[in-house]
């Protein structure tokens, strides 16, 4: 007969959820100005920079403006200077009375006026600058460039913004599922009891697994948690943050998930071979120190891989029968041969399998 001694640990409690991926970040390329479109400038699908270009609107028109902008401004400059000199020449006249005040009101007037008209034109320079700049259609962030949804050649941003295309950065990409609020009211009661620590920031690890069924390599954390619960649902939405530097993650796919939500205190890991059940619930058998088998009622808080997290009913050293329970009895006389924990784990990871079947008690009989 085989024992495990089993010693008090702090254990992670997880749950399973059903999530959907998005992206981290989703911006739209728009056309900010009006013009015929000439040319894509990216592959459709492949990965772009922030402030790449990706298309071309027809600069001439704006580039005319821009001119023409430049050219008022110098006129506007010139007109300036020259009722600054006509100010300047009053102002050094008024002494000797050879100018009126009234001619120099009217001229330090048109010094003011000529003054504000170059900035009027300098502001018109800069906007035929930035709506020329407008033409060259740039990415917002860096991503994976969407499908073109306009042809060179369309007429584009007449009244509206025209949408050219999507960029998503997807690394790292969200997970976004939702948490009953049953639940959180038992983990903030085990929390307040001191039985279970809540995991937190870095703690509260996001473990995927794939449609296939194969486990993400790569764990993330909990991005958002939201403050309320939704009555229509009863479920508040969380968000996982998981890296995605290869891509295998894309938005939209559904993804079962893993989350640690939080640490048991003096809790121990027992085989599930080991666990057994009756009407009165789960239950170990136990070898004592007089070689003794004993029946011990225990608690679980559900399961860790092959082991079940007992909370209750056991104690620091207590040795836990894994093998040969069939012919235990309470109260006999056995021979208990210690198992180490990492050959116990081997061993049912390649046969064992867990005890669902509810077993009674079998009468004490000795040996």
């Amino acid at each position: 007969m085989t024992v495990l001694t089993v010693q008090p640990q702090q254990v992670p409690i997880t749950r399973t959820y059903t999530g959907r991926l998005s992206a981290y970040r989703s911006a739209n390329v728009l056309a900010r100005v009006s013009g015929v479109l000439l040319k894509r400038l990216f592959r459709e699908g492949d990965e772009v920079r922030a402030g790449q270009p990706l298309f071309e609107i027809d600069p001439a028109p704006y580039r005319a403006a821009l001119d023409g902008a430049l050219a008022a401004l110098a006129q506007a400059k010139a007109n300036a200077a020259n009722a600054h000199a006509t100010a300047q020449r009053d102002r050094a006249l008024i002494p000797s009375h050879l100018v009126s005040l009234s001619q120099l009101d009217t001229d330090e007037a048109a010094e003011r006026s000529t003054a504000a008209a170059v900035k009027q034109a300098q502001a018109s320079v800069e906007t035929a600058r930035i709506n020329l700049g407008y033409t060259n259609v740039t990415s917002p962030i860096a991503g994976i460039a969407g499908e073109q949804q306009v042809t060179e050649g369309a007429l584009v941003g007449q009244g509206t913004p025209t949408l050219l295309t999507t960029v998503d950065q997807i690394d790292p990409i969200y997970v976004n599922f939702d948490e009953p609020a049953t639940q959180i009211e038992e983990i903030s009661g085990l929390e307040q009891s001191g039985r279970v620590t809540a995991a937190s920031g870095s703690e509260a690890r996001v473990q995927l697994t794939l449609p296939d069924g194969t486990p993400y390599g790569l764990p993330g954390t909990i991005d958002f948690r939201a403050a309320t619960v939704d009555p229509s649902t009863g479920t508040a939405a969380l968000r996982g943050l998981i890296p995605n530097p290869r891509h295998n993650l894309l938005p939209g796919m559904f993804v079962d998930l893993t989350l640690t939500l939080g640490f048991a205190n003096h809790a121990f890991l027992v085989p599930q071979i080991a666990l057994q059940r009756d009407a009165q619930g789960a239950y170990v058998l136990t070898v004592g120190p007089d070689s003794t088998v004993v029946v011990k009622r225990v608690q679980t808080e559900g399961a860790r891989g092959t082991d079940w997290i007992v909370w209750r009913g056991l104690a620091a050293g207590d040795r836990v029968i894994v093998s040969g329970i069939q012919s235990a009895r309470p109260g006999a006389k056995v021979a208990a041969v210690e198992q180490p924990a990492a050959a116990t784990r081997s061993a049912q990871a390649t046969g064992a399998a867990p005890n669902a079947r509810a077993r009674g008690i079998p009468n004490v009989s000795a040996r």
